[in-house]
């Protein structure tokens, strides 16, 4: 039986494995395995309001194992530390919990097709102090790290009855994940009052986003950056463009022109590139994100066993630029490596990829969201904001949701997830 390991279980892995689970799974023409560090999934692009505390990893994760059970494949909960591609296994580091004991000793997974879905992480570019001093939200346990963070700071504040103090938060990078963060982080200062903070409020939370490019959101087309400016300036969000920080110390950020942006809290959410093991392995072509180049199939172009797909991918497209790492990226590759996997076990043609825009939306908290559609959605490119926006941008959760529970077990979990949050606290306080 043929054995199709994938190692990383974010959007676009956890996809692949339910699509192949449904086909090759379900009928026994092959076994399935997942590979991840963590046992809990939650989708990338939600990961700064588990930071901020608006969302709970165990009314909106999935757990991998529950996960595996139901959906006819093994998960395998571990590190991949190494690739023998001639004997055709991986290697998956020993694994301790949490007081250094021993839980499983290393282990070797072997396989006929490999599947590397192991994401991306922020890039510090080596800057001084980054990596000592400011959180991260490339994973599960690093947002929940700020968000206990987060947290003493709260209680920190509330207490003090001199109103002139304040929690100061300097988010690096004013992409998505810096804009949304800054506006939760907004909603939570208020929100917290509710919750036996009442010395607390969005009043008294300075935050500064230091963005080294020209404007915030440079990925995305102007019109939306200059709405989502205007929407976090209505909120007291100090935005500072063409600064470059050249370093980090406990107490703040040092730019390079000298001057400080002083914070209790420090976010760095600026750069993507693939894990720097990658490149350490040895064996792959990547580019200078740390992406693994891949042919027109997703097969790397060192190994045709070897699958790639999500922002680890390195695919260039027809008019010279790489496919950008979004969710929409990771979930078109899971679609297309998926049918690909399928037509090599049945002998059918392999087809190429191909990515397709669909526009961009950013969710500004209950304060605003905007973006554009373009693509197959309309005929060119289209801005849109307020409620219309809100509900592409929930629809394209609703849509991991179905590829990853099928469509009347996703339903059926969205419809729960809805009841839970009209019942259950809107702030999580652990």
């Amino acid at each position: 039986m043929q054995k199709i390991v994938v190692v990383g279980g974010g959007a676009g892995g956890l996809e692949l494995v339910s699509s192949l689970s449904r086909t090759l799974g379900r009928k026994n023409e092959a076994e399935i395995t997942l590979v991840d560090r963590s046992r809990t999934h939650i989708w990338k692009p939600l990961l700064h309001e588990v930071a901020a505390g608006v969302i709970d990893k165990h009314s909106d994760g999935v757990d991998y194992a529950i996960h595996a059970a139901a959906h006819h494949y093994r998960f395998q909960l571990g590190s991949m530390c190494a690739i023998d591609a001639e004997a055709k296994t991986i290697m998956l580091a020993p694994l301790f919990d949490d007081e250094g004991v021993s839980i499983l000793p290393e282990r070797k997974i072997p396989y006929d097709q490999l599947v590397l879905a192991i994401g991306s992480v922020s890039n510090d570019f080596g800057t001084p102090g980054v990596a000592q001093n400011c959180y991260f939200l490339d994973s599960l346990v690093q947002a929940e790290r700020f968000h206990k963070g987060l947290l003493n700071q709260l209680i920190r504040i509330n207490q003090q009855e001199d109103e002139n103090s304040f929690i100061k938060v300097a988010i690096v990078g004013a992409g998505a994940t810096g804009t949304e963060l800054a506006a939760q982080l907004h909603h939570v200062a208020n929100l917290s009052k509710t919750y036996g903070m009442p010395g607390m409020s969005a009043s008294r939370l300075k935050i500064t986003i230091v963005e080294a490019g020209e404007r915030i959101l440079p990925a995305l087309p102007e019109r939306i950056a200059n709405s989502a400016r205007k929407a976090l300036h209505k909120l007291g969000v100090d935005i500072k463009e063409s600064t470059m920080v050249a370093e980090a110390d406990e107490n703040g950020l040092i730019t390079k022109d000298g001057s400080r942006v002083d914070a209790d809290l420090m976010v760095w959410a600026a750069g993507v590139k693939a894990p720097d093991f990658v490149t350490e392995m040895g064996i792959f072509e990547t580019n200078r994100a740390n992406q693994i180049l891949v042919n027109k199939h997703l097969q790397s172009t060192g190994d045709s066993n070897i699958w790639v797909i999500g922002d680890c991918c390195g695919f260039k497209q027809e008019n010279g630029k790489w496919v950008p790492p979004r969710a929409q990226s990771a979930h078109q590759m899971a679609d297309t490596a998926a049918n690909n996997i399928i037509a090599l076990q049945r002998g059918k043609e392999l087809k190429g990829y191909v990515y397709k825009d669909y526009g961009s939306l950013v969710h500004l908290s209950n304060y605003s969201t905007v973006g554009s559609l373009m693509g197959s959605l309309s005929n060119s490119s289209m801005f849109i904001e307020g409620r219309l926006a809100k509900i592409v941008y929930i629809s394209l959760y609703n849509m991991h949701q179905f590829a990853v529970h099928g469509k009347l077990r996703g339903a059926l979990k969205l419809l729960l997830k809805k009841l839970s949050y009209a019942i259950s606290p809107k702030l999580k306080l652990h």
